[in-house]
């Protein structure tokens, strides 16, 4: 039997408090999992219940609802979702699950994965290994959507999900588009801002439990997620909206020095595989393994072959 969930709600230290849920026991090396949009931390739970169990590594596995999710706290001001804030709420969760130990693996997807992209290069102390699953490294991302057509129009969505009215739409209808975002398999624009013409096949994952469990975290709320894209540059430029145009990063912000698992679900719409490229440039100690037959969803979608993957890539954290 898979260890018991535990749910809490984690006060930080500087005023965020976390909402989190949790398998195996204190004191056992820690696997951090940090998931995306429009998600929440339940997303991991079939990884988590696997790695705690004593034959798979007894891990102490622990997955935060992000600040502006559930039941974590969301402060009205956009400032307030830049990454350093983010990191700063991890970095506090890696403190009290932790100590002054380090994690033994970061595993994140989507804007998890843009948190713990910034937290390995800033505080690479604090975590052994890195896993990261279809959430961009900045360098590819930035070069991506200031130079390249496809990419910029794969991102097309983050302009609609920037405007001040784009939650509203979302929860219209019983979240009518924010589960076309699920299942439409199309990030485009037009499948955000337009009901189409008639419901979309749903995928084989996105069954009425998980639809349930989809809405009990929308329920409390949507603008928390959405002002993590308000308060990134990272979009495509616009007429209005400078997005990326300007923006550059120094080589020291994208360097990733702990060993790294990259998996990528190649039929991703929104995330296009030349994200992909150039990564070596700026990580070392890189694994990059390309999933066939997989959207951006690929946690739901082969729930397997991510954990066989993530099992072959971690390393025995000494006791």
């Amino acid at each position: 039997m898979p260890p018991d969930l535990q749910t809490w709600q984690q006060e930080l230290p500087h005023g965020i408090t976390l909402s989190c849920r949790a398998f195996g026991e204190s004191g056992r090396p820690v696997l951090l999992f940090l998931h995306g949009f429009p998600e929440g931390a339940w997303v991991w739970d079939p990884l988590m219940a696997f790695f705690a169990q004593p034959e798979n590594g007894g891990y102490r596995c622990v997955a935060p609802n992000l600040r502006g999710y559930e039941r974590s706290s969301a402060p009205q001001d956009v400032k307030a979702y830049r990454a350093k804030y983010l990191v700063q709420d991890i970095l506090a969760l890696i403190a009290h699950e932790c100590g002054q130990a380090p994690l033994a693996a970061l595993i994140a997807h989507d804007w998890g994965g843009a948190v713990a992209w910034n937290l390995a290069n800033q505080r690479p102390e604090r975590l052994r290994q890195l896993v990261i699953i279809n959430s961009p490294h900045p360098g590819p991302l930035l070069k991506a959507l200031q130079d390249n057509p496809e990419q910029q129009a794969a991102s097309a969505y983050m302009n609609f999900l920037v405007q001040g009215d784009a939650a509203e739409q979302l929860a219209a209808h019983d979240f009518e588009r924010l589960f076309g975002f699920l299942t439409g398999q199309d990030h485009s624009l037009q499948s955000l801002t337009a009901r189409p013409p008639s419901p979309p096949d749903q995928p084989h994952w996105l069954n009425p439990e998980v639809r349930e469990k989809y809405r009990s975290v929308w329920q409390h709320g949507l603008q928390g997620g959405l002002n993590y894209y308000r308060a990134s540059p990272l979009r495509p430029p616009t007429a209005t909206d400078a997005g990326v145009s300007d923006v550059r990063i120094p080589p020291e912000a994208l360097r990733i020095t702990v060993p790294t698992l990259v998996l990528w679900a190649q039929n991703d719409v929104a995330l296009l595989p030349c994200l992909t490229e150039g990564l070596d440039e700026h990580i070392p100690h890189l694994q990059l393994v390309p999933i066939e037959d997989a959207t951006h969803w690929v946690v739901h979608e082969q729930t397997d072959r991510v954990i066989k993957e993530i099992a072959l890539f971690l390393t025995p954290t000494p006791q």
